[in-house]
Formats: structure tokens, sequence, C-alpha cells
């Protein structure tokens, strides 16, 4: 059974809000600590579809995972070594991130095993992650279109690497990082642009011996990893949403609290405030190795802009929002080199470019990127193609159309923001949640 979102036009958002946590981070966090010796204490931990996934699989990889009274999640990991064969697949769900990462990981270990996903995950590339774990030593067999299911053979060792990234992507320098944790000497990853470092601040905190330099990571693998007490940071890409409705919507202001705002995570907030965003940063703190922060919003008249390259990377994962800013924005607003976005949970561009049309929004899409004209959402009935961030970014768009939208196959927004409907219900956005028979 599906659902649907109705939303109807809303006055304007108003109060305070918090996010749930990271989800970047609660993947790492979560695969970190069973590979640490003794019990790692995490809070904050993201309970969404996606990390429920990884939680289950470090499970069945034989990782000890219980939640405390407090709402903290205990990970009692035995060592680097300790990871038991699975007894079936190991079943990712729809995330790319756990997928990836565990690759990398059990591209080490001294056993088979076999990750799945759902439809939308087995259709996303994967021979990307291969390519550098096989020059490393692992043994990894993909489909003829280089697709999950993902199995991993045993590997008799891995080989340190010097690998220069051909193209940007956090998750497979993690890959690549869990698997050099196994290898006898140092690790090089060079990127052409930096991507989010979650995981190597992680690793720091775990006492692993990890340089960063401009664009030059290094890695000294250590024979064992000490359990930590991990805090981890409302998600930015989930406050996203919040902080573009607030822009679009008259009479709006709103404080969100203890957001992570990594260097590395904010390019959407850098790319508002070129297009006239009132946003500030306020408390600024830093915790687990993290910048945190509480971010106050209010109302802006946009204007279109030719977004710099150079954001592209660091707002990859919020470009659906962005376009529905623009879409509200004054001018044009032209992306370019965003190629990325075509393997995500859906592609992007598609996606978004066929939404905003539905809605009354010219835009055209090219190879690599699209161009949104601003004007008036006129509403209509969308299609989410089952893409989370696709849902709630016309979610957010229903704030200020003419008339109700509707977003069908909402469901899959529980894999990253499980509260979203009932924190947007109390902020203000007059939404209804549709059981489809």
């Amino acid at each position: 059974m599906s659902h649907s979102y109705l939303v109807r036009p809303s006055k304007n958002l108003t109060g305070e809000a918090l996010v749930p946590g990271d989800k970047s981070i609660s993947h790492r966090a979560l695969i970190l600590s069973s590979i640490a010796e003794g019990t790692s204490i995490i809070t904050g931990l993201l309970e969404s579809k996606d990390c429920m996934n990884t939680i289950n699989i470090l499970r069945e990889l034989g990782v000890s995972i219980n939640k405390n009274n407090k709402g903290e999640y205990l990970v009692n990991g035995k060592g680097l070594h300790s990871l038991q064969k699975p007894s079936k697949e190991l079943n990712c769900g729809n995330s790319g991130t756990c997928m990836r990462l565990l690759t990398g990981l059990l591209s080490a270990q001294s056993f088979n095993s076999t990750l799945i996903g759902d439809d939308s995950l087995n259709s996303r590339p994967m021979g990307r992650v291969k390519e550098p774990l096989e020059s490393m030593g692992a043994n990894i067999m993909l489909t003829s279109e280089e697709t999950s299911p993902i199995k991993i053979i045993k590997s008799d060792r891995i080989e340190s690497i010097r690998y220069s990234m051909p193209i940007n992507s956090a998750q497979v320098k993690s890959a690549i990082l869990f698997a050099s944790l196994y290898a006898d000497k140092k690790s090089t990853i060079i990127e052409n642009n930096s991507t989010r470092n979650h995981t190597e601040n992680l690793f720091k905190q775990y006492g692993i011996n990890i340089t960063c330099d401009k664009n030059i990571i290094e890695i000294i693998p250590r024979k064992e990893l000490e359990a930590q007490k991990i805090s981890i940071p409302g998600d930015i890409s989930s406050a996203m949403f919040i902080i573009v409705g607030t822009l679009i919507s008259e009479n709006s202001n709103i404080l969100i609290k203890n957001v992570g705002i990594n260097d590395y995570r904010i390019g959407a907030v850098e790319i508002l405030k070129r297009m006239g965003a009132k946003i500030e940063f306020r408390n600024i703190k830093e915790i687990s190795n993290e910048k945190i922060a509480d971010i106050y919003v209010e109302s802006s008249i946009l204007q279109g802009i030719t977004i710099p390259e150079e954001y592209v990377s660091k707002a990859i994962d919020e470009f659906p929002i962005l376009f529905i800013a623009a879409a509200n924005a004054n001018g044009k607003t032209i992306l370019s080199n965003a190629n990325e976005l075509k393997y995500k949970e859906s592609d992007r561009l598609i996606s978004m470019s066929e939404g905003l049309s539905k809605c009354g929004i010219k835009n055209s899409v090219n190879d690599n990127g699209i161009e949104i004209i601003g004007g008036l959402f006129s509403g209509g009935e969308i299609e989410s193609f089952y893409d989370h961030r696709v849902a709630m970014s016309f979610a957010i768009a229903g704030l200020i159309a003419k008339n109700d939208i509707k977003i069908n196959n909402i469901d899959n927004i529980l894999t990253s923001f499980p509260s979203f409907y009932k924190t947007m219900k109390e902020l203000g956005l007059d939404i209804e949640k549709i059981e489809n028979k």
C-alpha cells in the first residue's frame, strides 16, 4: 500500500524546529563502532529506514547493537577482524551510502558476502567503487550493467593504494578508506574537488592516523581502534526543506537548532545566500569533530543566479529543494556540471524537471544540468519517482502554489526524514497524508 501527500497553500512557517540526526554521519559511526574495541555510545542517531538497514546488516555480521532508555545506541565492537560470515544476503534497501561503504569494509574480510538493495539502488552505478577496491586486491562481482547485487569474494590480502578520484564521490572515497584500514601501509587518495569529510573526521576521533592536506588524504592503518562516544548533529540536508520553505513563504521566520554545518555540506546555504537569502548561523560550536550551529531563517526575495561549479559537490543532495527555491526566484537559475544528479534515487534532473513543468514552471534539462525560470506554481499532481528528496521538495512547493499539490509515492521519505510530516505540520504547512488503496 502506498501513500501520497496533499499539500494546500499555507500562510507562513514560524517557530523552532529540530531535524533528525545526520544520515551520512549515522552510517559511518555505526560501521566504525562495529570494528572498534569495546562499546561505543552514539547519541542522536538517525532512526530512518536507511540507518536501520545498516544496523541490521551489522547485526548479521555478528555485532551487538542495542538502544538504551536514553535513546543512545550502544555498539559492542570486538575489533577490526571480529566480523562474522553472514548467513544470508545483506539488504541495503534504498541506501547507496550503506552499500558502497560496506563494500569497502567487506572487501577486506576473510569470508564471502553479497550486498543487495531495492529496485532503485540496484539500478545505481557500482563500478566506480569496484575499480579502486580491486586495485587493492579485492575480488568483487557486479551485474553486466555494473550494478548490484554486489558479490564480494574473500580476499587473501588488501594492498595499500595511491588513487586519484576520477569523479567527486564521498561514498567511493569512504569505501577506499574503510578498506585501507586493513592494508599493510599508507594509502593516499587524491580528489579533484574535496567532498564531505565525515569519514575522515570520525577516523580521527577513533585514533586512526589520517591527514588531509587540501585535496590529498593519507591514511596509515593501525591494529586496534578504541570505542568512542559520538554525538551526531541534525542533518543539514533535512534542514534545507525547512530553510527553503521559510524563504519562499511570506512573513516566515524559523530557528532550526543543533544542525551540522560541515564546511563540505553547506554549499546549498552558500548558493541561497548568493540568491539573496537571509540565513544566519548562531551559537556555533564543535562536537565529535563536527561544526554545529542553530540556523535562523526568514522570508526573502530570491534572485536567479548561475550556480558556481565549486558549490556543486557541496550541495549535491540538496539540489531538488534548491530547484524549488530557483522556481520561486526572479529570473533564471542555471546549474551545470551536475551529472551526478542522474545517479541518485532517481534521475533528479528529469524527476524535478517533470514536476516543475506540471506545476507551470518553465525549465529545460541538458546533459549535465538544468535552467529554471522563476514563476508561479499552479499546483497539480506530481510523481515522486519513489525519491524521498523529490517528494519532500514538492511538498514544500505546496506552500506557495496557487492550487493544491498532490505528491504520489512518498513512503521513501522514511529513509531520511521520518518526522517530516509531523515537523512541517507543526511549523504551519497544510499537509495531509493519504492512503492509496
